[in-house]
Formats: C-alpha cells, structure tokens, sequence
C-alpha cells in the first residue's frame, strides 16, 4: 500500500497565538508553502462525530477570513454533492453561498435586492 503524508507546522508566538502557518506534501510537489489559516476536519466513524482543527494566524486580516470561509463553503459544497450525489441540498447550498457572498460584499457585479 502506498502513503502519502502531508506536514503542518504552526509558529506560535509567547501567547500561544499562531503567527505562521507552513505546510508541505510532497505528492503535491509543493515545498514548504505558507498559509495564513487552516480549517480541517477528520471522521471519527467509531465516535461518529467530526473533529476540527480551526487556526489562523494573528495577522490574518478579516476581510481575507470572509473570503477563505466563502471559497471554503463553497468547495465543500461541491464536495458534498459529489461525495453524496445530493443535487437537491447541494442546489440548497449553493444558494446560500451566493447569499453569504453578497452579504458580504464578496461578489463582484452582484446587485443587491
């Protein structure tokens, strides 16, 4: 059986605080790539529940955040419709990531109602 392993290595400044976020995996051909945030969730099929893994670095500015949470939601969606073939809550879904984009002011040329 073939691995692949993907690194994570978070700087913490004296307060704990993430102040750099690196990450590397090599089947990806990146190298030591730097990030300002990392949402991740992992399936604990015995527990049934998910567990999460939610950091972003100090300097990380709150309009990027808003961006990141709304590319973020938008992919899963996507992923969610192609892992549960679920058109009718992705279509759902999709909605609401056009509406948190406009509310937001994240969509160009989108009037608002």
């Amino acid at each position: 059986m073939k691995e692949s392993e993907i690194k994570i290595k978070i700087s913490l400044d004296e307060n704990k605080v993430p102040e750099k976020i690196h990450w590397t995996a090599k089947d990806a051909g990146e190298v030591n790539q730097q990030s300002e945030a990392i949402l991740m969730s992992l399936w604990d099929a015995e527990k049934q529940n998910s567990l999460r893994i939610d950091l972003w670095t100090k300097d990380m500015k709150v309009d990027e955040m808003k961006t990141f949470f709304h590319q973020t939601l938008t992919a899963m969606t996507d992923t969610y419709e192609r892992a549960t073939g679920d058109e009718k809550m992705a279509k759902d879904m999709r909605q609401f990531c056009q509406h948190f984009g406009e509310e937001l002011n994240l969509l160009k040329d989108v009037k608002k109602k």
